[in-house]
């Protein structure tokens, strides 16, 4: 499989230029009829592939990486939960924070002070260690 990902061509280089596509524009919606002629792979085709390559449909890529980076404004930005969500392309907060709970074990603002809180713990340690 890793070598067909760099095989012009191949099914795995066409998901791969997919997922490129979805990382680029993670905050719209996705089309599974426009994204997958653009790889030139038939809807189902490309619906097969993209699971055999990501262990996941092209739907919940989108949604994981949606995730991950509302994880990370939320840690490094100031706005609240609701403007994230809009952000990483969701149209309804309160999915949103049912999602991210759902993926993270937490809603966004326990999850947002937990961290932060686990931050300073460490640097806490940190710096006893280098005084």
């Amino acid at each position: 499989m890793l070598r067909q990902l760099g095989m012009v061509g191949s099914q795995a280089s066409r998901v791969r230029a997919a997922i490129s596509n979805i990382v680029t524009n993670y905050a719209r919606k996705i089309d599974i009829e426009t994204l997958s002629s653009d790889v030139g792979m038939s809807p189902s085709s490309f619906h097969k592939y993209f699971k055999d390559v990501t262990a996941m449909s092209p739907i919940q890529f989108q949604k994981n990486l949606r995730l991950m980076e509302a994880r990370r404004m939320l840690m490094s930005e100031s706005g609240d939960a609701a403007s994230i969500a809009f952000k990483v392309g969701y149209e309804s907060p309160s999915q949103f924070s049912r999602e991210y709970a759902r993926f993270f074990g937490a809603p966004p603002k326990a999850d947002r002070e937990r961290m932060k809180k686990n931050f300073e713990t460490s640097l806490k340690r940190k710096v006893k260690r280098a005084v």
